[in-house]
């Protein structure tokens, strides 16, 4: 069993403030990333529906807060586990004991109606977070998380995150920062869904694919993220036949077009003008 050691009293107006990750537009062909400011790549890069894309990653340095000790003491309550792609990490509806923090691959949070219909929540990569709101461990989880890729998880169960709340004051805003960033998706989504149209959610969920995952070819730009429809209508809240119906539109109008699962942006500023119509 780790021993945990009171944690040393930390100047709050020393912390700063970590923004996510963010490429900005002009489709470079290689993306050079800093080690030494521990930002991550795109492809490391959550996602969900927002507006913009910065901000994103935000909850990725929840952790920041700690030494790199305490971060080892934290890591080490935990118990990891390896989830193989396409396995569940939790299933809405079971019973909730802790929180998974995610440190290689990516998981796919989503809600499911009694209909069947999903909409998806977030792609959580390394550095987040999942297993929320709850944190406490008397309730049910309220979502489903699967592994998108093979992914090794850190699992903090309820009395392992009550042992560190008290002794690590520091993971204790650790956690408040981790649960600001999870309240501002909900919020991001939630603004999403109830002010704008479902060709808007689409339009923006193109154009934040567009600068997280662009490659610039000529006077296009090539979305290098293999997508469904299905996960398309997932994210904005639509239907797979109202995907693949909009997506002909969009293709038809040379906006997009399409090779295989690689959709390739030939007109950003038309679903720019989508968003910014008068």
């Amino acid at each position: 069993m780790t021993i945990l050691k009171d944690a040393s009293e930390v100047d709050t107006q020393e912390l700063i403030a970590r923004a996510g990750a963010a490429v900005q537009l002009g489709w470079p062909r290689h993306r050079a990333v800093a080690t030494s400011d521990r930002r991550l790549a795109a492809t490391d890069t959550a996602l969900f529906l927002s507006e913009s894309i910065e901000g994103l990653n935000v909850g990725a340095h929840f952790l920041d807060r700690l030494s790199a000790v305490e971060t080892t003491q934290v890591l080490a309550a935990g118990r990891t586990v390896s989830v193989p792609q396409g396995e569940m990490v939790f299933s809405q509806g079971e019973h909730h004991d802790g929180i998974f923090i995610i440190r290689r691959g990516q998981v796919r949070v989503y809600y499911t109606a009694p209909s069947g219909r999903e909409i998806t929540l977030a792609y959580w990569t390394p550095g987040h977070f999942i297993g929320g709101p709850e944190i406490s461990g008397f309730a049910v989880h309220m979502w489903s998380g699967v592994a998108i890729e093979d992914c090794e998880i850190a699992a903090l169960s309820r009395l392992t995150l009550q042992k560190l709340l008290v002794q690590m004051p520091t993971f204790a805003l650790a956690m408040i920062d981790g649960l600001i960033a999870k309240g501002k998706c909900y919020s991001s989504m939630a603004q999403m869904l109830g002010t704008r149209s479902v060709i808007e959610r689409l339009a923006q969920y193109l154009l934040n694919l567009a600068e997280l995952y662009g490659i610039a070819d000529g006077n296009t730009v090539l979305i290098n993220r293999k997508v469904t429809h299905d996960q398309i209508a997932a994210m904005v809240g639509s239907t797979r036949q109202w995907v693949t119906m909009m997506l002909k539109r969009f293709q038809t109008k040379h906006i997009i077009s399409i090779e295989g699962n690689v959709i390739r942006i030939k007109r950003l500023d038309q679903l720019k003008r989508i968003l910014f119509k008068d």
